[in-house]
């Protein structure tokens, strides 16, 4: 059974950095790569970034320059790393495997001052 497990979320101020973590479990980080969704108060499920098997990412331009996507395939867990918080960053981070629809229970990450 495949099973995702989302965490490093908190409450942070405006411009600081979190480090979202998932570990995964029953199938592999590179068996076709990692994405990573968020879900703002009051809206839908949006993609934030993912990695592909191979390598190469993909960010929203929401994100783009201040948020950092990677896998370490020895740990089989995927990182968000989230640099200049804005309020509008605020939501339910989720992890999802590229091409197949397994969610963990997600994390929440709040942006304010």
């Amino acid at each position: 059974q495949v099973q995702l497990v989302e965490s490093g979320g908190g409450l942070v101020q405006p411009g600081g950095s979190l480090r979202l973590s998932c570990v995964v479990s029953g199938t592999s980080v590179n068996l076709s790569g990692m994405a990573w969704y968020r879900q703002p108060p009051g809206k839908q499920r949006e993609s934030v970034a993912s990695i592909a098997r191979i390598g190469n990412t993909y960010y929203a331009d929401s994100v783009k320059g201040r948020f950092t996507v990677s896998t370490d395939n020895t740990k089989n867990t995927a990182y968000l790393q989230m640099n200049d918080l804005k309020p509008g960053d605020t939501g339910v981070y989720y992890c999802k495997i590229v091409g197949q629809t397994y969610w963990g229970q997600g994390t929440q990450v709040t942006v304010s001052s």
